[in-house]
C-alpha cells in the first residue's frame, strides 16, 4: 500500500480541493483537519472525504469562494456564517473566537450556521484545550437517527466533543457520536452480506432489523437507547435553534453527491479555569481523577490511542489505498 508523509498528504488533499473550487484558506484549512484525522486513525473524517468534498463543490453543495463573517455578537457569545463553504473555516474562526471572548469573559460560546461536514470534532476542542481551555464542541448531521419513539430518522449522529488541558500533558480528549454504532461498519456488513446485531438500526418501515441493507435504508439508532436519543436531541437545538441552521432532516445525506446545500450548524463553548476555582486548583483536581483512573488496570485515558498513532504517522506517515490515492490524484 502506498505511503504518504503528512505534508505530502496535505498538499495532495490541497490541490484536489483547490482544482475542485475551494479558495486557497478553505483548501489548506480543509486538508490539514482531514490529515490531522487521518494521522489519528479515524479515516473516516480523513482522507477518504476529499472526493466527496470536491464533488460537493462542483456539484453546488458546498460554497467554494466562501468566507466565513461574524453574523452577530454580544459579549462572549459569537454567531458565525460559514456561507454554505465547508466547515473547516468557520470552525477555524470559532476557535479564535471563542479563545480570545473567553480570555475576557471567562466564557464563551461561539455558534456555526450554514455550514458543512465538520470531520473530527476533537481538533477544535483539543486546539483550545492547548490555550489552557476546558472546550466541548457539538455538531448536527443529516438525519440519520429517530427521536425516542419515533421510527424515522429525524436527527443526525451529532457527535459530542469535550477537551480539558492537562499540566505537562496533552489535553484530554473525548469524542463520540451518539449513534450506537458509526454507520461506516453497517455499510461494511451490508457489502459483505454480514447480519448486524439487533438494536443498530431500523428498517424503513421503523421496525428493529439485523439486515444491513435493510439497514442503510432506515434509521440508525443511539446509542443507550432513549437516554442517547435524547441527547442527540439536546445537540440538534444547541446547533440549530440557537444559530439559525438547518435540522438534520432538512439536510440531505452526504452519502449522495447531489442534494441540497446542507445548511448544518456547529457549536464551540470554551470555558477559562481562572475564571471559577482557578487554573492551578483546576489542573490539580483533574490529575486527582486521572491518577485514579491509573490505578485500576487496564484503564486507559480518552484519546491516548489517537495520539499514539498520531505520534506514529509523524514519524512514518500514513498508508493510503490504491484506490483512494489514484482518486486523489485524479
Amino acid at each position: 500500500m502506498p505511503r504518504l508523509t503528512l505534508p505530502e498528504a496535505e498538499t495532495l488533499a490541497c490541490d484536489a480541493l483547490l482544482r475542485a473550487g475551494a479558495n486557497p484558506r478553505m483548501a489548506a484549512l480543509t486538508a490539514t483537519a482531514l490529515v490531522a484525522a487521518e494521522s489519528e486513525g479515524q479515516s473516516g473524517h480523513g482522507l477518504s472525504r476529499v472526493p466527496q468534498y470536491a464533488a460537493f463543490l462542483r456539484n453546488g453543495r458546498a460554497e467554494g469562494s466562501a468566507e466565513p463573517a461574524i453574523a452577530n455578537q454580544r459579549g462572549g457569545a459569537v454567531l458565525i456564517d460559514a456561507r454554505h463553504g465547508l466547515a473547516y473555516p468557520a470552525l477555524a474562526l470559532a476557535v479564535e473566537e471563542a479563545a480570545s471572548r473567553a480570555a475576557t469573559h471567562g466564557i464563551a460560546f461561539a455558534g456555526i450556521a450554514n455550514s458543512h461536514h465538520a470531520g473530527a470534532m476533537g481538533l477544535p476542542v483539543a486546539a483550545l484545550a492547548r490555550r489552557g481551555l476546558v472546550a466541548l464542541a457539538f455538531t448536527n448531521s443529516p438525519a440519520a437517527m429517530p427521536v425516542p419513539g419515533g421510527k424515522r430518522a429525524l436527527m443526525g449522529t451529532n457527535p459530542v466533543a469535550a477537551a480539558f488541558p492537562r499540566r505537562g500533558a496533552d489535553p484530554l480528549v473525548i469524542d463520540m457520536a451518539l449513534s450506537e454504532v458509526a454507520r461506516g461498519k453497517i455499510m461494511v456488513a451490508a457489502k459483505e452480506g454480514r447480519p448486524i446485531p439487533e438494536g443498530w438500526a431500523l428498517d424503513a418501515d421503523g421496525n428493529p432489523t439485523t439486515d444491513a441493507k435493510a439497514a442503510l435504508s432506515g434509521a440508525m439508532l443511539a446509542m443507550g437507547g432513549a437516554k442517547g436519543a435524547l441527547l442527540a436531541m439536546v445537540v440538534e437545538l444547541l446547533c440549530c435553534a440557537l444559530t439559525g441552521a438547518a435540522f438534520g432532516f432538512e439536510a440531505d445525506s452526504f452519502f449522495e453527491e447531489q442534494g441540497n446545500r446542507p445548511r448544518l450548524g456547529q457549536a464551540i463553548l470554551a470555558v477559562d479555569p481562572g475564571a471559577l476555582a482557578g487554573a492551578d486548583a483546576f489542573a490539580t483536581r483533574l490529575e486527582a481523577f486521572v491518577a485514579a483512573m491509573g490505578a485500576d488496570p487496564g484503564v486507559r485515558l480518552p484519546g491516548s490511542r489517537r495520539r499514539g498513532l498520531a505520534a506514529r504517522a509523524a514519524a512514518d506517515g500514513i498508508e493510503v489505498p490504491e484506490s483512494l490515492l489514484k482518486a486523489l490524484m485524479a
